[in-house]
């Protein structure tokens, strides 16, 4: 896959490089900022395990 990857972007490796960088920022921004805050009330990492009474 990366190998298609590279053979598919214009260019000498500089700018090979130079775009693969920006496609990996693009994606992981995406990640940060659409998908993981769409899937967050799905994930149980904000569930407390335990409770307190009393408290």
């Amino acid at each position: 896959m990366y190998g298609l990857i590279w053979r598919v972007l214009p260019g000498p490796w500089p700018v090979k490089l130079l775009l693969t960088l920006v496609l990996v920022a693009a994606v992981a921004a995406g990640l940060w900022f659409y998908v993981f805050p769409a899937i967050d009330p799905y994930m149980p990492f904000n569930d407390g395990a335990v409770e307190v009474e009393g408290g």
